[in-house]
């Protein structure tokens, strides 16, 4: 044989002695035998992935409702604007009240980036009653004040039934009810001659309001005209708060500009304050809540890793025929601990997929049961299947390194 042709096959010799000794096994077969592993043991696998499943769906479900609830929220907000601002009076040094002037509402309008401006007026001396033989005391807590016709229109709020007041009705003893005054008082429509006992006077029931987000104190409030509330309950027309809905790009200077366009005399004595300020903190207090959950499924979720490096050990030591028999074939240990660690990631990632089902599921659900947007966030799909790998990984590190420690002999001894 030629020089020549020895050269030539030296490198072949090289490849294969490099081939037998890697210790690296190629993806696919490294599959085949993980997934074979877990075949033989189904039901031991199939609870071992439910484990990390509940782990990964508890945290998949809570990311799922929060993010459905907040973008419902967002939503809302976008749909009732965040150019309402509100003015209210304020407190003097010794805790008394302030008092709007009652020219405040004309001058808030005049303003040049004010789009529109109502008012309600408190008529202390009313009660709300169903009948006149109801005890006085028993008043459900419903509220009176006096409002502008406009009021509802600046609220950006809804009726339920009948109409709200007018500059037709509100002259007259008629009154509309908030959501929560309505169902306290049991009365489902303003269909009807439907009357009230207020204050002493029959009052005509015209119109039921569907519940007011932005001000949720008004849900519980009757609503009768200022002129009726002036006439039969000497009301002063200072108004107790007053609604702002300012042009969307100047609310900063707007609000800037209130307290003293209400009362040049002591702007120190109002309060300006946007309700959906108040939506928006509980958007991010529904994120701080978010944080707690997660808390607990990520505890879930460890006793899930748990659970399956415990199963693991077990499966080391009931196969150590197996491990004893591939070590003697020629099976380096790498072989043997690689084979091990797969076997628990492709374990917990089956969970992780299954979880992230049951996340999506239970999300699903609550949107459905809430008529909210259902939302599962991206990365949460991403997140589900990689974190179970993770942490299978991570579960089986000892399992595999137990099995690659074990030697031939001792491996087929234990037989």
């Amino acid at each position: 044989m030629s020089a020549a042709s020895l050269r030539a096959r030296i490198p072949v010799r090289r490849r294969r002695r490099a081939s037998v000794n890697d210790a690296r096994m190629p993806p696919r077969e490294l599959f085949s035998v993980a997934a074979q592993g877990l075949r033989t043991r189904r039901l031991r696998a199939a609870l071992s992935a439910l484990g990390i499943a509940i782990g990964i769906g508890v945290m998949v479900a809570v990311v799922g409702v929060s993010a459905s609830s907040q973008a419902n929220l967002i939503a809302l907000i976008d749909s009732l604007g965040t150019n309402l601002l509100t003015v209210t009076p304020g407190q003097t040094f010794l805790g008394a009240n302030e008092v709007l002037p009652d020219t405040a509402v004309g001058t808030i309008r005049h303003m040049p980036a004010v789009l529109r401006a109502s008012a309600v007026y408190q008529v202390s001396s009313a009660t709300v009653l169903r009948t006149p033989h109801v005890p006085s005391g028993q008043t459900g807590g419903i509220a009176v004040d006096a409002a502008d016709p406009g009021l509802l229109a600046t609220l950006g709020g809804q009726l339920a039934s009948g109409q709200f007041l007018s500059s037709a009705s509100e002259g007259f003893p008629t009154v509309v009810l908030g959501a929560q005054a309505a169902s306290t008082l049991q009365i489902s429509s303003a269909q009807g001659h439907i009357q009230l006992f207020l204050g002493g006077t029959w009052f005509n029931v015209i119109g039921i309001m569907k519940p007011v987000v932005l001000d949720p104190n008004l849900d519980n409030t009757a609503l009768i005209g200022l002129p009726v509330a002036e006439r039969m309950f000497q009301t002063a027309p200072h108004p107790s708060e007053i609604y702002v809905r300012a042009n969307v790009n100047q609310v900063k200077q707007v609000s800037n500009l209130l307290a003293p366009t209400a009362d040049p005399q002591n702007p120190d004595g109002v309060q300006v304050s946007r309700p959906s300020d108040a939506l928006e903190a509980r958007a991010a207090a529904k994120g701080q809540f978010t944080t707690l959950l997660l808390g607990l499924g990520a505890v879930a979720l460890l006793v899930g890793a748990i659970g399956i490096a415990n199963i693991m050990v077990i499966s080391v030591l009931e196969r150590r025929t197996e491990i004893g028999l591939r070590r003697a074939l020629g099976a380096k240990r790498s072989h043997i601990s690689t084979q091990f660690l797969a076997e628990s990631a492709l374990l917990a990632a089956f969970g992780g997929v299954a979880g992230l089902a049951l996340g999506a599921a239970a999300t699903w659900a609550y949107a459905l049961a809430q008529r909210e947007p259902t939302v599962v966030p991206a990365y949460a799909l991403i997140a589900a299947p990689a974190a179970g790998l993770v942490i299978g990984a991570l579960a089986g590190v000892y399992p595999a390194s137990k099995a690659s420690r074990l030697s031939p002999t001792e491996a087929l001894r234990a037989t």
